[in-house]
């Protein structure tokens, strides 16, 4: 497969953010950005790999600021880092008054995507190459959040086994 640059799985979604979108202080909903996150990281996964894709991990999601009604609100993701079937995607989104003019970075995350066949087995994905700074910055880094990502999940395995599917606090109740 041919190495592809970073730049060529780049996708960007620019939204409105309307009264339906906001919770109770006039902000946007946590989720609803998550699922914008989601949405154009998949995105840039698929360019990448021109293969369907699933979300194996959020690494974090940080809010770093607010989106009020009336902002709009840019997400930008593309792919940073590929390993075999995997792909890690950073995402970074964008808020705007849009009668100011003022803009913030008010969100970053990574997330990982697995490349899958029409059976749903994992498929190997091309490898992606850095050209800018920022890019090369993020590329470098990888091998670490990939490690830390990692440990995360076989820890969560391990909370997943240990707790199982009852809640030992109500026996008595199907939930």
């Amino acid at each position: 497969m041919e190495k592809k640059p970073c730049s060529n799985s780049l996708a960007v979604k620019t939204s409105h953010v309307l009264p339906p979108d906001t919770n109770n202080h006039g902000t946007l909903f946590g989720g609803k950005l998550m699922a914008h996150i989601d949405d154009v990281a998949a995105i840039a996964a698929v360019r990448h790999s021109r293969l369907p894709v699933v979300t194996a991990s959020t690494d974090s999601v940080d809010f770093l600021s607010p989106v009020k009604e009336g902002d709009s609100i840019c997400v930008e993701a593309f792919v940073t880092w590929t390993h075999n079937t995997s792909m890690e995607v950073f995402v970074k989104a964008v808020t705007e008054n849009l009668l100011t003019g003022e803009r913030k970075v008010c969100t970053t995350a990574f997330l990982t995507f697995v490349a899958i066949d029409q059976y749903g087995k994992p498929v190997p994905v091309p490898d992606v190459y850095p050209e800018t700074e920022q890019e090369k910055q993020l590329h470098k880094l990888a091998p670490e959040r990939a490690q830390r990502r990692k440990e995360r999940r076989q820890h969560s395995k391990e909370l997943a086994k240990s707790f199982g599917t009852d809640y030992p606090w109500n026996k008595s109740k199907n939930y």
